[in-house]
C-alpha cells in the first residue's frame, strides 16, 4: 500500500484551499459547496465514490477537517485490497463479514489476505446528477455477490448537502455560540434494489454503511454516548473483538459514555447495536481544539436488524451495529498499518427490497472549533461529558 506518514497532532493542516488544488490536479470530478470563498465549504470527489474529502469553517484559507491519503492520491496507483483515498463521509455497504460478506470470496477463512473491498464502493467513480452552492447529486449502478452467492443488482444514489447555521443549530439542539465556528454536511444515502429477485434474509441483506476518516492524534478521543440497562435486555453495551479485544487502556466504559483512544497507533474496532446506540458519537481532538459529532437517521423500525460485520461464519448474521468506531494500525505485527486515521461509522438496518424498492441512510457530521468554554458545552449537551471529562479518561495529569 502507499500511505502518507501519520501526521504529528501539532502539525497544521492543509488550508482548504491547498486541499481542493491537489485534488483537482490528481482526481476528476471535484465539487466545492458553500457559495462564501470565506465560510463553511465542503469537496466532494465523484470519481471516488462522490467521498466528502474535506471541510472547513473557514473558507478557502481556513484548516480542514478530514483525513486525505496524499501519497497514494499523488502516485496516481490503485492498490489490492483498498484504495483508502481518505474522506470524512465515504459510501460503502455491508456486511463485511459472515457468510452473506461482500467482502471475501466463496470459501474464504475471513483474513485479511483474503479481504477484498468492492470496486462499486472503492475504486469506481460516481456520476454527477447535479449540483448548486449548498448540494450535490451523485448516482451509479452496481452488481455484487456476496459469500454465499447472491447477486445484488444496486442503483445508488448520494446527495451531499451542505448544512446552514440554523441547521447545525437543530441538529445539536443548542443555538450556535458566536465564539464557535462550525461546519456541518449530511450525506442522504439511497440504494435501490434494480434486479428481478426480491433481498431476503435467507440469501442475506444489504446496508448502507458510511465510514468517516479523520486525523489521528496523540490525545484524540471518541466518545459514543449509549442507552443504559441490563444486558438481558439490550445486549452488550460494546462489541471490541473484531480484529481482537481491544486493550484496556484504549478503551473505558463509563457511565454511559464509550471512550475510544483514536492515535492510529493500534489497530481495532468496536460497535454499538441498535438497542444501546442513541443516534450519536463524537470525537474530541485536543490538538488542535476540534469537536466532532456525528448523527444518523434512525431506523423506521425501533426493533430493525442489523447486518452483522464480525469477520467468521455467524450464528445470528442479523445482529449486528448500528455505530462503530475503527482506530487504524498495523494490520499485522510489524507490519503496514493501512493509512494512518480513525474512523466514526453508522450503519441502515438491513435492508429487505423487492425489486423497485428503495432504501435510505442518513449521515450527518459537524465540525466546532472556537472557545473551549462553548464547545464544552456543546460536547455536555450532545455527548453528556465535557472536554475536561474527557481528556481525563486516558490522559491524568
Amino acid at each position: 500500500m502507499t500511505n502518507s506518514p501519520l501526521p504529528s497532532p501539532t502539525d497544521p493542516p492543509r488550508t482548504f484551499a491547498e486541499e481542493v488544488e491537489f485534488l483537482r490536479r490528481h482526481t476528476d470530478g471535484v465539487v466545492v459547496l458553500g457559495a462564501d470563498a470565506g465560510g463553511p465549504r465542503v469537496a466532494v470527489v465523484g470519481e471516488y465514490q462522490a467521498r466528502v474529502m474535506v471541510s472547513t469553517a473557514g473558507g478557502d484559507a481556513g484548516a480542514c477537517h478530514g483525513w486525505i491519503n496524499h501519497g497514494l492520491i499523488a502516485s496516481g496507483a490503485r492498490t489490492p485490497q483498498i484504495n483508502a483515498f481518505g474522506g470524512e463521509d465515504r459510501f460503502w455497504l455491508g456486511p463485511e463479514g459472515g457468510q452473506f460478506s461482500i467482502f471475501f470470496p466463496p470459501g474464504t477463512d475471513y483474513t485479511f489476505a483474503q479481504w477484498q473491498t468492492p470496486a462499486a464502493i472503492d475504486s469506481e467513480a460516481y456520476a454527477l446528477v447535479g449540483a448548486d452552492a449548498n448540494a450535490a447529486s451523485f448516482s451509479h449502478e452496481a452488481r455484487l455477490t456476496n459469500v454465499s452467492g447472491t447477486v445484488f443488482d444496486v442503483g445508488i444514489s448520494r446527495e451531499i448537502v451542505l448544512l446552514g447555521a440554523e441547521g447545525i443549530a437543530g441538529a445539536i439542539g443548542v443555538p450556535l455560540p458566536g465564539t464557535v465556528n462550525a461546519v456541518g454536511f449530511e450525506s442522504r444515502n439511497a440504494i435501490t434494489n434494480t434486479g428481478e429477485e426480491a433481498w431476503t434474509r435467507k440469501s442475506g441483506l444489504l446496508s448502507i454503511w458510511i465510514p468517516g476518516m479523520f486525523r489521528p492524534g496523540a490525545r484524540t478521543t471518541v466518545v459514543i454516548p449509549f442507552r443504559e440497562g441490563p444486558e438481558e435486555r439490550l445486549g452488550p453495551v460494546v462489541n471490541d473483538a473484531y480484529f481482537g479485544q481491544i486493550p484496556a487502556e484504549r478503551l473505558v466504559v463509563c457511565e454511559g459514555r464509550v471512550f475510544f483512544r483514536a492515535d492510529a497507533q493500534h489497530r481495532g474496532k468496536l460497535g454499538l447495536g441498535p438497542a444501546r446506540g442513541l443516534g450519536v458519537a463524537g470525537s474530541w481532538a485536543p490538538e488542535p481544539g476540534v469537536l466532532t459529532i456525528v448523527q444518523h437517521s434512525p431506523p423506521e423500525v425501533p426493533t430493525a436488524a442489523y447486518v452483522n460485520s464480525m469477520w467468521h461464519h455467524q450464528d445470528e448474521p442479523f445482529a449486528g451495529d448500528v455505530i462503530n468506531s475503527y482506530n487504524d494500525g498495523p494490520t499485522t505485527p510489524g507490519g503496514e498499518a493501512i493509512g494512518g486515521f480513525y474512523e466514526i461509522e453508522t450503519s441502515s438496518p438491513a435492508l429487505a427490497l423487492r425489486p423497485g424498492e428503495t432504501g435510505s441512510h442518513v449521515h450527518r457530521t459537524m465540525h466546532f472549533a472556537g472557545e473551549r468554554g462553548a464547545l464544552d458545552a456543546i460536547a455536555r449537551c450532545v455527548l453528556g461529558a465535557g472536554l475536561d471529562d474527557i481528556e481525563a479518561v486516558f490522559f491524568v495529569e
